[in-house]
């Protein structure tokens, strides 16, 4: 059985962060947020796999 990523939309990643659904896409241009990947025309998602990386890159930064 082969894992299966998780992807979260833009209200996923605001109710993770209690920020507003815009603040990904301007933490991705200004502080090295992951990039979301493109599923479809219009489904932007952001793989939570990268999203637990850069939490984790934070954590060790603030120690």
């Amino acid at each position: 059985m082969a894992d299966q990523a998780a992807f979260l939309s833009e209200r996923d990643v605001a109710r993770r962060y209690g920020i507003h659904p815009k603040t990904p896409w301007y933490w991705v241009h200004s502080r090295g947020f992951p990039q979301p990947i493109r599923l479809g025309p219009r489904c932007t998602r952001w793989r939570l796999e990268d999203l637990q990386a850069w939490e984790a890159d934070r954590a060790r930064e603030s120690v």
